[in-house]
């Protein structure tokens, strides 16, 4: 129900209520003009506009409360949050991008601007343009939650432009065989079953910490992929299940077998769940005493410092050129879904021109083998 109602001083007023039966109303006063009334008829007019919008709002079912808007994100985040099924590392990540925000603003008065001068901020302190994506992205959820919620009208982070992110091509780091020999080489008797169930297996940091000697099935050459292992607040450690879609049997090698079996000899095992690696307190270690003994590996090795995460990188590149197809490697490397192992890899793959090139050479081959034997006596000649 909605009205216009002219006031004894000349002001009008306009009055809603709102789906909830709450009303509402604004004064919109009158002013001396030139022309006797003529500004009051203007105020009824500007009454009667305001009230249109609103009706229109209600019936697009883009009606905001004026009142709701009036908490502050960190205030609603809090609220929000605890109605959510994250893992910890969703929780930590998600909280850290709101406090670096602007958690005392209210959710009304948040604008565009604002989310432009957060990007801008990040980009001049010199955060990653993946970082900077992962942190607005993690702060629209919460405002596009608040949208839902109708306590705002519209997401002020939509359409806001990020820092361009390098291509895979560019940005992946893939080391060579003989780099990663070399790391084998200098790594300690533990560590370097950890680097090969990285660079062989392709297993995540958390996916290997977190290896059980039941997770080893030597018969099948299999290993369950069941759990990881995340650092907590306070340098404690959270075993959790693998990331979404990540719950996975990786085939293992004979040649990785046999490194896992030695290990598991000469290193032995811990605790009555028998892990295979071991930080502080007996439990698996977490990403910081990993980090620390994959540098000092590297320093050993005198090789150029890259990731450990680089391994998987160098498993996945070894499926590919192997012939592998994308939802085998899918599956080996524990993505979700295809569309996330081609976005990274899809670089790696033969192209069409590739693979022209090669069914062409065969078709050349098989009819005028001449030709192919005069080819290879040449390439022999020029070596």
């Amino acid at each position: 129900m909605a009205s216009i109602q002219k006031r004894p001083n000349g002001s009008w007023r306009a009055r809603y209520r709102d789906e909830n039966g709450k009303e509402h109303s604004r004064h919109f006063p009158y002013r001396n003009a030139p022309t006797p009334g003529a500004k009051g008829r203007r105020a009824g007019d500007s009454a009667q506009e305001w009230l249109d919008s609103v009706t229109a709002s209600i019936v697009t079912g883009r009606y905001v409360d004026p009142d709701a808007g009036r908490v502050t994100l960190q205030t609603f985040f809090d609220d929000w949050s605890q109605r959510q099924v994250w893992a910890t590392g969703t929780a930590t990540a998600m909280s850290l991008a709101v406090r670096s925000f602007d958690p005392s603003v209210e959710l009304a008065r948040l604008r565009r601007s604002h989310v432009e001068a957060w990007v801008k901020r990040m980009t001049t302190d010199g955060l990653a343009p993946g970082t900077i994506k992962t942190r607005v992205n993690n702060v629209r959820a919460v405002l596009r939650a608040a949208v839902r919620d109708k306590l705002i009208a519209t997401d002020p982070s939509d359409g806001v432009t990020l820092p361009r992110l390098r291509k895979a091509e560019h940005a992946m780091s893939i080391p060579t065989p003989e780099t990663v020999g070399a790391v084998l080489s200098a790594s300690e008797p533990w560590m370097h079953a950890y680097v090969t169930l990285a660079a062989f297996a392709g297993l995540r940091l958390g996916e290997a910490s977190a290896v059980q000697v039941s997770d080893i099935d030597f018969l099948r050459r299999t290993l369950h992929v069941r759990r990881q292992v995340q650092r907590a607040p306070g340098g404690t450690i959270a075993v959790t299940p693998p990331k979404y879609g990540s719950e996975r049997d990786v085939f293992l090698a004979d040649e990785l077998l046999e490194i896992l079996a030695r290990h598991i000899e000469t290193q032995g095992v811990r605790g009555e769940e028998q892990w295979i690696f071991v930080g502080a307190h007996g439990e698996p270690p977490h990403q910081n005493t990993i980090s620390y003994h994959w540098r000092k590996t590297l320093v050993a090795a005198e090789v150029e410092h890259f990731k450990l995460h680089d391994l998987r990188h160098f498993y996945a590149s070894g499926l590919i050129a192997a012939g592998c197809d994308v939802v085998t490697v899918q599956r080996a490397l524990g993505h979700a879904k295809a569309t996330t192992t081609l976005s990274t890899y899809s670089h790696l793959w033969p192209t069409a021109a590739d693979r022209t090139r090669a069914a062409a050479s065969g078709l050349i081959r098989s009819a005028l083998p001449s030709l192919a034997d005069s080819s290879r006596t040449a390439d022999a000649g020029n070596a």
